[in-house]
């Protein structure tokens, strides 16, 4: 290959490199920790078994509306909880978001309110709660139909990581 053809190659590889958006793995990519906090959660479900999940920790406005956006895969045991100051009406969106999630809303007292099972990828329509919530928790589709977490399913803190 002459010198021209190698250096206008090199030179496309490292604007591809550039403009690629950073976060593109959760799992791999540590880029959602320098953003969030992470704690650990504890599901108990509708059959009463307990799950436990690794989560980011979105408290923060800007922090809330990135989300998981930009992720590409995620961990079996990983997830995003929204932690909101009040309760109230609160939905989500797919907007740039590759993966399809389970977005569980929860009430002040942890007990769930409702589930919104495998959202669609990249979708702009909105997914609401019920009635007001402080909770959501966003885990991978399939994950809450799979452990069975529903309307009879409590979300709980990890009191040992305040």
């Amino acid at each position: 290959m002459n010198r021209t053809l190698f250096v206008a190659a090199i030179a496309l590889l490292v604007f591809a490199a550039c403009s690629a958006p950073a976060e593109n793995n959760a799992s791999e990519d540590n880029s959602l920790d320098s953003v969030f906090d992470r704690r650990t959660i504890f599901v108990d479900a509708d059959d009463g078994t307990r799950h436990e999940f690794d989560v980011y920790v979105a408290t923060e406005f800007e922090q809330q509306r990135r989300g998981l956006m930009f992720v590409r895969q995620m961990a079996p045991n990983v997830g995003m909880l929204f932690i909101y100051e009040e309760s109230d009406f609160h939905s989500m969106w797919m907007k740039n978001t590759y993966i399809p999630l389970d977005m569980i809303y929860a009430r002040a007292d942890g007990t769930v309110s409702s589930v919104i099972y495998d959202t669609q990828p990249l979708s702009l329509e909105s997914q609401g709660s019920i009635e007001a919530v402080t909770y959501v928790l966003e885990l991978n589709g399939g994950t809450a139909r799979r452990l069975k977490i529903g309307r009879n399913s409590r979300l709980v803190l990890d009191s040992s990581d305040d």
